[in-house]
Parts: C-alpha cells; structure tokens; sequence
C-alpha cells in the first residue's frame, strides 16, 4: 500500500473533510489563500513558530531556515505568524531553499511576501494574507518543531496537511491512516456521481439520497 503522502496527494481537500466530518475530527482551516502556484500541495508537517522581536537584537539565523535544511523531501513548512504585526513570514529566497530541498511547499498563518518570486520559483505557498513588509527588526524565531496552531487547530511536528484552492486541513498523525480510508470511499463515490451524471442520470437522483447519505455510511 502507498505512503500515505501519496494517497492524500490522490485526492482534495474536499474528500479530506468529508472524511473527518464522518469520523468527528477537527482540522479544517478556511481563510489561507493559495498564492504561488495553483496546484494543491499533501505532506508531513515541519513547524516553525514566530513572535515580536521585543528587544530588536540580531537574530542569529535567518527565520525558516532551520525548517528548511531539517525538512526530507515532500514535506510542508507550516508557520505560525499571529503577532499582528504587518511581517511577513515567507519569502521568496525561503521558496528557493525549499524548493531546491524538496520542500512540497508552506502554509503561513499570517502573511507573506515577494509572491512574484514564489511564483517563478514555481513554489506553492499558501498564507492569510500578503505583504511586502520584512520580518527583520520585527520577528523573531521562538521555536521549530514545536507545537503552534493554525486557525483553531493545534498543529504538531509530523502531521500530516493537505492544501488546495478550498482550504487547509490537518490530520493529526494517528488519525491519518483511518481519515484516508474513510476518504477514498467517499472519493469513489463521488466519482461513481460524476460518472452517472455525464450518462445522464438527473442530478436530482444523483444529488438525492445517495448524496445525503454518503457520510452516514
């Protein structure tokens, strides 16, 4: 059987949910925009948490770049910028070090910069927000891999994300294996709609009962 890295790259973020409503999870995030790429991006999580530079001192490492040089390939840096603060917290040298790592692609809760770049890079990110303000003088790196929340959900190294131009969702890593089963049963269901639709079956009867019912089963 497949990683499950591969199986979630198989489906959306639509599924995903659907999957986790049936199963009573919470890990949806609505409001992070898909900036970079228009491809959707699945993976393991790597965290980094930022703050308010308080004191103004000079950081001794660039922020992320802890992330990126840990990161195995198809992992997502996932950030937590809430300092409300206009920072961002990507760039696009950070899409360039992450893409040539393998890096599947970022998610920042807060905003993000030089989205031009990000997109010639060819380099997925995702934020709530974008900006051209730096992070120098402003933020600061308190911790990677460490527990953050993005949203209203925790988020912890070695999660598991998947990102699409619908929204972001997360599954805590001892849930994926029973989300992704629950997933693909509603995957091909769906299919199996679209199929009877394009033969013609009314989308009355298709979006009917069979519909309502298919998070019940």
């Amino acid at each position: 059987m497949d990683d499950p890295v591969a199986r979630l790259n198989r489906m959306d973020t639509c599924a995903v949910s659907d999957a986790m409503d049936k199963l009573g999870l919470k890990g949806v995030v609505t409001g992070i925009h898909r900036l970079s790429t228009e491809r959707g991006i699945a993976g393991r999580v790597l965290t980094v948490k930022l703050d308010r530079d308080k004191g103004g001192s000079q950081a001794s490492r660039h922020l992320s770049t802890a992330a990126i040089e840990a990161a195995n390939p198809g992992d997502v840096i996932v950030v937590e910028q809430r300092t409300g603060i206009d920072a961002a917290g990507w760039g696009g040298n950070l899409s360039l070090g992450a893409k040539l790592r393998g890096v599947s692609g970022a998610i920042v809760e807060g905003p993000a910069r030089d989205v031009d770049e990000s997109r010639e890079h060819d380099f997925p990110v995702f934020a709530r927000d974008h900006t051209c303000t730096t992070a120098r003088g402003r933020l600061v790196e308190v911790g990677t891999n460490v527990e953050i929340t993005v949203g209203d959900i925790p988020v912890s190294p070695g999660d598991y994300v998947i990102a699409d131009a619908s929204a972001v969702v997360f599954v805590a890593a001892g849930d994926i294996l029973r989300v992704l089963e629950a997933a693909e049963v509603i995957v091909e269901k769906e299919r199996a709609m679209a199929e009877a639709l394009v033969a013609g079956t009314p989308i009355s009867k298709v979006m009917g009962t069979s519909y309502e019912q298919m998070l019940k089963k």
